[in-house]
C-alpha cells in the first residue's frame, strides 16, 4: 500500500512539474512557419468570393491592369479593357482564369494572379478566438499577416495563472482538425519566434493554466 502510495505521489508531481515548466521536445508546426504550407484552413482552400470581399489582381507585366478592388454588391469586379467580371460565388483561381480568358483578345499570353486580401463576405466564419488564460476572451476580425503573437495581444496577453508554452492553435483543415503547439512563453519572453505561425482563418488559439 505505502509503495502505491508513493507512485501515485510520484506520478502527481511529475505532472504538477511538467505543467510549470512547460512542454520539451520538437513544437508541432505547418511546414513552414509563416506559411498555409499543408495546414491550410478549410476556409481559405475552397472559399468562394462574396460581396464585400477585396480582391488584388495582378497581371503580370501589365502594372496598368492590375487593381485592387472590392467586390460590388452586384457581385462584380471592373477590369481595364473587358469591363465588369463576375466574381461572387467563385474561388480566386477561378477569377483568375476567367479573367485571363477575356484578357487573350487585348495581351498576349496574360498572367493573371488573383490575391483575396480581405474576407468581409463570411467575416464571421473568418474570425480568429482567442480564448483560456489570457486577459480577455476575444473574436476578431482576420486580416492577412496576422500572427499568433498579434493574435494574443490583441487579448491583452496572458494572465497570472496561464502555461504559456502549452499553447495549441486548431484549424480546420480538409484532413480535419489539425492541432499545433505554440511556444508563446518563449515567443513573449525569449524572442523565439520558431512557433509565431502565421494565421489563416478561423483558426483558435488556446491558452491553458498552469498545474500547481
Amino acid at each position: 500500500m505505502r509503495q502505491y502510495i508513493e507512485a501515485l505521489f510520484a506520478s502527481l508531481l511529475m505532472v504538477v512539474l511538467a505543467g510549470c515548466a512547460g512542454v520539451s521536445g520538437p513544437p508541432n508546426v505547418p511546414g513552414e512557419v509563416g506559411t498555409a504550407g499543408p495546414g491550410s484552413s478549410v476556409l481559405v482552400g475552397s472559399y468562394k468570393m462574396s460581396v464585400g470581399d477585396k480582391v488584388s489582381v495582378n497581371v503580370w507585366q501589365n502594372p496598368e491592369l492590375s487593381v485592387e478592388t472590392p467586390i460590388r454588391p452586384d457581385g462584380k469586379i471592373a477590369m481595364p479593357l473587358i469591363g465588369d467580371v463576375m466574381a461572387a460565388g467563385k474561388e480566386p483561381k477561378q477569377l483568375a482564369a476567367d479573367i485571363t480568358e477575356k484578357l487573350k483578345a487585348y495581351v498576349k499570353y496574360p498572367n493573371v494572379t488573383v490575391m483575396l486580401t480581405s474576407i468581409k463576405g463570411q467575416e464571421f466564419l473568418s474570425r480568429i478566438r482567442v480564448t483560456g488564460a489570457v486577459n480577455k476572451d476575444v473574436s476578431i476580425e482576420y486580416h492577412p499577416g496576422m500572427t499568433v503573437l498579434d493574435a494574443v495581444l490583441e487579448a491583452g496577453s496572458v494572465d497570472l495563472y496561464a502555461n504559456a508554452n502549452g499553447t495549441k492553435l486548431h484549424r480546420k483543415t480538409e484532413k480535419g482538425t489539425v492541432t499545433y503547439d505554440i511556444r508563446l512563453k518563449d515567443i513573449m519572453e525569449k524572442g523565439d519566434m520558431s512557433t509565431n505561425i502565421m494565421l489563416m482563418p478561423g483558426d483558435i488559439i488556446t491558452v491553458p493554466e498552469r498545474f500547481f
